[in-house]
């Protein structure tokens, strides 16, 4: 007794899908059923057998006073995508319950097959950051993301230990130097990389971006993107062989033998260009899937890809993963070379992605499209960096293959609060105590940014224990992220 309407909303939204209530007024009108039943002393382990029987013969119940407004809004509603959702395992607990609501309702696509939802999940546009959906010849732009091919990169440098106290100011001033944060953010003299006599031309919205990306070449953004130094432990030794990020050089250094090292760490993305082809091919989908999907799923929108739309998209979409790379490559490989170290160890993998893979869907080995929105890929053997926050450790893993995954583990600890509430919540003072006890070095950030508006990274990785193995561990000492008052751009 004396549930409220929300707490009825949060036990039966999830339920009220898998028991075929429509999306929309009906499910509104679900939760208003709900607590009404409940609050008026009904029996609550026959909700189940109430819902089912509305759905199934809403008209039966028109002129029930209390079922009639439900089954008036059922009958009404137009058929649902799917008979049901596709199944998808969840990784942790206590996950925002729209998040996990976002993800159920990607799962009422037609085109899904397969899904999963990983422990640093949180509210997302369309697809969950930390969602993972697998679609039958489609790619859905929101579903890979605004920040198309954002990236973890870490280079271990042959910089003393010692350095990281006592030169600060000179790894400092490389950082300063060598990449710009921002909205906006570009280079006055363009960096040079050949990324950029690639073919721009795959459509129309690369070409018309491209000296927009030139000059943002080396730029990390602004949100949650960072460059940091800091302590990096390897638990054993790293053969780099092993990475996949999709477009990592030929020629890598040798295995890193177990050790303490100093290391550079970076994430960002394909910048403004990446943010406009999102923005072009989401509207396309919107316009193809608009009378076929309800207001709910709309963001979901998605692209045949076998239609001319589909193609460009999906060229665009993996120009911008070399893009992003390139970006990585210069900001590590100007800083090394401001310092004048030598790279140890160079290891990067995205998110933000879709890849087309074999997987077994039903029993069968299919190729389908796998989107990891802020998800890493993890097969089997494949090397990954999944950050923590400003003053809580990173982690250097190893897939370990898991096919109830789709192959994919956290891209990172994942928010535990809202911008705005972390604004709201937290100040400087406090925070600047915090990281002084933490042995970090803030050069710049906003406040929406901090450690404490960030899940417990090791609550995150103890989740996911079946889907990685750990092989080292990063922790920040030096930190720069855009200055306070930037717009997010992750």
């Amino acid at each position: 007794m004396g549930w409220s309407t929300l707490q009825a909303a949060q036990m039966n939204s999830k339920d009220f899908l898998r028991l075929g209530v429509p999306l929309g007024e009906a499910t509104r009108r679900a939760t208003d059923f709900v607590s009404r039943f409940i609050l008026g002393g009904g029996d609550k382990s026959r909700l189940e057998e109430e819902v089912k029987a509305i759905v199934a013969d809403p008209a039966g119940f028109l002129g029930d006073p209390l079922r009639g407004e439900f089954a008036k809004a059922v009958l009404s509603a137009p058929p649902p995508p799917r008979a049901e959702p596709v199944k998808y395992r969840q990784w942790g607990e206590g996950l925002e319950h729209e998040a996990v609501m976002q993800m159920e309702r990607a799962c009422l696509l037609p085109v899904s097959v397969a899904g999963a939802l990983m422990p640093d999940a949180h509210v997302g546009y369309g697809l969950p950051i930390g969602g993972v959906l697998a679609t039958d010849n489609a790619v859905i732009p929101y579903a890979v993301g605004v920040d198309i091919a954002c990236r973890m990169k870490m280079t271990v440098l042959d910089i003393p230990v010692r350095d990281l106290e006592q030169k600060q100011d000179r790894l400092a001033r490389a950082i300063e130097a060598e990449t710009r944060f921002g909205v906006g953010a570009t280079f006055k003299h363009r960096r040079e990389h050949e990324v950029m006599d690639a073919d721009w031309s795959v459509s129309g919205v690369t070409r018309q971006n491209k000296d927009r990306a030139w000059a943002q070449l080396g730029t990390s953004g602004s949100g949650n993107h960072f460059v940091e130094f800091g302590l990096f432990t390897a638990h054993e030794e790293i053969a780099p062989a092993r990475t996949l990020s999709g477009q990592s050089p030929a020629k890598m250094p040798a295995a890193l033998p177990a050790g303490t090292y100093v290391a550079l760490l970076s994430h960002s993305g394909s910048r403004g260009t990446g943010a406009a082809v999102c923005d072009h091919y989401s509207k396309l989908a919107f316009g193809r899937c608009r009378s076929a999907l309800p207001s709910e799923l709309l963001r979901l929108a998605w692209l045949p890809l076998d239609s001319e739309e589909g193609q460009e998209y999906w060229s665009a979409m993996e120009l911008m993963g070399r893009y992003a790379a390139a970006n990585h490559w210069c900001i590590h490989h100007h800083i090394a070379r401001h310092l004048g170290a030598r790279v140890l160890l160079d290891l990067e993998n995205h998110h933000n992605f879709a890849w087309k893979e074999k997987h077994v869907i039903g029993g069968v080995e299919r190729e389908v499209v796998v989107h990891r929105k802020g998800a890493t890929p993890a097969g089997r053997g494949v090397l990954g960096i999944i950050p923590g926050s400003m003053a809580t450790p990173g982690f250097v893993v190893s897939g370990k293959g898991n096919a109830e995954s789709l192959d994919s583990a956290s891209h990172g600890a994942g928010r535990a609060m809202s911008r705005k509430a972390a604004n709201e919540k937290f100040n400087w003072k406090d925070v600047n105590r915090f990281l002084k006890q933490q042995g970090v070095t803030l050069i710049s950030a906003g406040l929406d940014e901090v450690p404490m508006a960030y899940k417990n990274i090791r609550d995150v990785m103890a989740a996911q224990h079946d889907l990685v193995t750990v092989l080292g561990e990063f922790m920040p000492k030096l930190v720069k992220m855009a200055p306070s008052g930037e717009r997010p751009e992750d």
